[in-house]
């Protein structure tokens, strides 16, 4: 059986699908999607026909490319006003020769995530953080080990009840499933995690469009997070003020012409557009990376002010991601504003090298880990609709080796001698 994830992110710009299979214990990516988005504005639905629409023209878009219809997904949800709170549960292990199991391990966070009220919010998820067998605290899942009470320590993610409820009403009214929902703090924090993140203390910045999410994490556990009211549009705004452009050319500069630091702008290149008004201007690489740079250090600082707010303790790394993090030079910037710490995300699954799918691409990997956790394993695609994919893989396969052994024959015709 294949096991198939597919991770929908819906951001103010754009909705994001990224469809993962899981094979061998390494994530392949087959297909991905990047939608411009209508009706959502700082990440919240505000116009639910409009964002039906986007996140249907989202999903035609990786089904077009894979041939089957997308029916699951894990979802991301606002974090606007997440609360992330310490609990604590425990549970009798009753289990033959009183062995842990992974169903004592389900148990006492299910206890745990019960320990404290949540008038008006649903929990997103539970992040546990340690146990204790007996009393005495265990690092890592005590599988197999012997005791009587197992215990268990955890960060409670949770939400205002309308942050899930828009997301997953809408997509329940398309006839799609929500098979979990994540926030994007936690989807970051998957799409980079190593070890040295899971020892130490650290932030993730991720620039979106309209905000700038800016979240904190102890030993690779999210613990906190706050929102920048400001992201990579505004720079796009910038652009737009000053060279009279629509938004289209203004994102289209800032991602293809522009540098995040003016350090390395050339004075001598030049970029021929027209304005909005249909005048015909040359713009100048230095300048415009001069406006550029002015209101990426901006959004870069707020974040900084935002990372002293949510801790006083020593951070050991920053990343920053998001589509706009993919500028040429930008780490310029952020060195200048964070020091040696930062660094600029780099996603490494093979077919997807772009920021902006950081999220998505983390929460499928968040996922499998927390089913690793039940000791279940999931496929959001069905067994006849993996046999039509593998049909079409297949099929394209045989028309690429076709096509290629055209081009050898020709090849040899055309150079053989007689």
């Amino acid at each position: 059986m294949k096991h198939i994830y597919t991770s929908l992110d819906i951001g103010s710009d754009s909705i994001k699908v990224v469809v993962c299979e899981l094979f061998q214990n390494k994530l392949n990516l087959l297909a991905s999607s990047s939608y411009k988005a209508q009706g959502i504005k700082k990440g919240l639905i505000t116009n639910v026909d409009l964002a039906r629409e986007s996140i249907a023209g989202a999903l035609k878009e990786v089904e077009d490319i894979l041939g089957i219809k997308i029916t699951s997904v894990i979802a991301s949800v606002p974090s606007y006003f997440a609360e992330y709170s310490v609990v604590k549960g425990e549970v009798e292990i009753t289990g033959e020769n009183g062995l842990v199991t992974r169903d004592d391990i389900v148990s006492a966070l299910n206890v745990a995530s019960e320990s404290i009220p949540l008038e008006g919010r649903e929990i997103v998820t539970i992040l546990p953080v340690d146990y204790r067998l007996d009393g005495i605290v265990q690092d890592k899942e005590p599988i197999d080990k012997t005791g009587k009470v197992l215990g268990a320590r955890a960060i409670l993610v949770s939400v205002p009840e309308k942050n899930v409820y828009s997301v997953v009403g809408l997509l329940e009214d398309m006839g799609i499933t929500t098979m979990d929902i994540s926030i994007n703090g936690i989807g970051d924090l998957y799409a980079f995690k190593n070890k040295n993140i899971e020892k130490s203390v650290g932030a993730i910045v991720n620039i979106g469009s309209e905000t700038t999410v800016v979240s904190l994490y102890n030993r690779g556990i999210i613990v906190k997070s706050s929102i920048v009211q400001m992201g990579g549009k505004h720079v796009n705004n910038d652009i737009s003020y000053m060279y009279k452009t629509d938004a289209h050319t203004s994102e289209d500069l800032k991602m293809h012409f522009a540098l995040g630091h003016k350090r390395n702008a050339s004075t001598s290149d030049m970029y021929d557009i027209k304005t909005a008004q249909g005048e015909e201007i040359r713009i100048n690489q230095f300048e415009i990376s001069e406006v550029v740079s002015s209101r990426l250090e901006e959004i870069l600082n707020l974040a900084k002010k935002e990372i002293n707010i949510l801790t006083s303790k020593r951070i050991d790394y920053i990343i920053i991601t998001g589509g706009t993090s993919n500028m040429a030079d930008i780490e310029y910037i952020a060195n200048e504003v964070f020091g040696k710490e930062v660094s600029i995300g780099n996603i490494k699954l093979i077919g997807i090298r772009d920021n902006k799918y950081s999220s998505a691409v983390g929460n499928i990997v968040y996922f499998i880990n927390k089913m690793k956790l039940k000791g279940q394993k999931l496929s959001m695609v069905n067994s006849e609709d993996v046999k039509e994919l593998v049909s079409i893989h297949k099929s394209y396969q045989e028309i690429h080796n076709d096509e290629m052994l055209g081009k050898l024959m020709d090849y040899f015709l055309a150079n053989r001698r007689i």
